[in-house]
């Protein structure tokens, strides 16, 4: 064998070894991370990384007061309930009814967590302008079964049969509003593509994301400061080999674009988990009557806290338009 013919040989084979290096090392990367962001039980890792993954930093004062009014609503009576998803899953709810209520919500929490962390802020305000509330666990999450999350896909259609549970519980006459925060505002979001009931009135979507692939990266590129080429092409592949997608849309973007009925969309500028930019693209894609709220400093899913007085008056407006109700003040 001539030398130049050898040492041609032996540089492809050191790349390939290379490149099957490279591919090995990103497939068990991404397998690893793709646990942290589907597997019902969170990797013990996340307990002490999950602000590399969020790129929030810890604001004491914020936490403080989002834990009370998490416990505060965690401790209030309520209605628990069950029911099953369109794939067999027991889904967890906790109604809390309100005398002559104006409307009703159905609410949905983001990912890895729950129903009174994310809306404790938001219940005194729902109680006192007539909305009954149930808020949902999500799939995978809390006491509702199912072994992955689905970062909207699955809890879309979860989001319809508490929408479908409600109206049983009520009747029509109330109006249905649907709300979220984070992936529960990408739940809500996703709803809008499948066929809901003349009763659902609108949807509040506080900080969502526009897909899984699109959230995926923005976090390996921007807080973990991994490239995201083949490792987006591998965590696509075992997203899909985890869910079983039917009918239900994958995107925010194309849900919107067949959404019907109104959307107020809310985000605040300091959001590093969630980029502002993604409630941007939603906004844009959206053929219903729309709504935008951004809150200069908010980080994510702080919008309320941050500018209570703003938000509270969004709504509002919100609910008059589309409602035909009064508010209180």
């Amino acid at each position: 064998m001539k030398k130049k013919t050898k040492r041609i040989l032996q540089a492809v084979g050191a790349a390939a070894t290379v490149t099957a290096t490279a591919v090995v090392t990103s497939y068990t990367t991404v397998k690893f991370m793709s646990r942290v962001a589907m597997d019902r039980e969170e990797p013990k890792i996340l307990k002490k990384a999950g602000h590399l993954i969020s790129g929030s930093k810890k604001n004491p004062d914020v936490m403080d007061e989002k834990r009370e009014l998490a416990d505060k609503l965690a401790a209030r009576e309520n209605e628990p309930v069950q029911i099953l998803s369109h794939d067999g899953v027991s889904l967890t709810g906790h109604w809390v009814p309100q005398e002559n209520a104006k409307r009703i919500i159905v609410a949905m929490h983001g990912w890895r967590s729950s129903w009174y962390w994310d809306f404790g802020m938001f219940s005194d305000f729902w109680e006192a302008n007539g909305c009954s509330v149930l808020y949902a666990e999500q799939r995978a999450q809390g006491n509702s079964g199912g072994e992955y999350i689905a970062f909207g896909i699955e809890e879309c259609r979860d989001c319809l049969e508490w929408v479908q549970w409600v109206t049983r519980r009520c009747g029509t006459e109330l109006p249905i509003y649907l709300a979220g925060v984070s992936m529960g505002a990408t739940t809500v979001l996703m709803t809008a593509g499948l066929k809901m009931p003349e009763n659902v009135h609108g949807i509040m979507a506080d900080c969502g994301f526009t897909s899984p692939h699109e959230i995926f990266k923005y976090v390996a590129r921007e807080n973990l400061h991994m490239g995201f080429g083949l490792r987006g092409t591998i965590a696509d592949a075992l997203f899909r080999k985890r869910l079983s997608k039917g009918t239900a849309p994958t995107s925010t973007v194309e849900a919107l674009r067949k959404c019907r009925v109104p959307v107020l969309f809310a985000h605040g500028t300091a959001d590093r988990f969630v980029p502002v930019e993604m409630t941007y693209e939603n906004y844009m894609a959206c053929e219903a009557p729309k709504r935008l709220l951004i809150v200069p400093g908010a980080s994510h899913g702080r919008s309320y806290l941050v500018d209570r007085e703003g938000y509270e008056a969004a709504v509002r407006s919100f609910w008059h338009d589309f409602d035909g109700t009064d508010s209180d003040e």
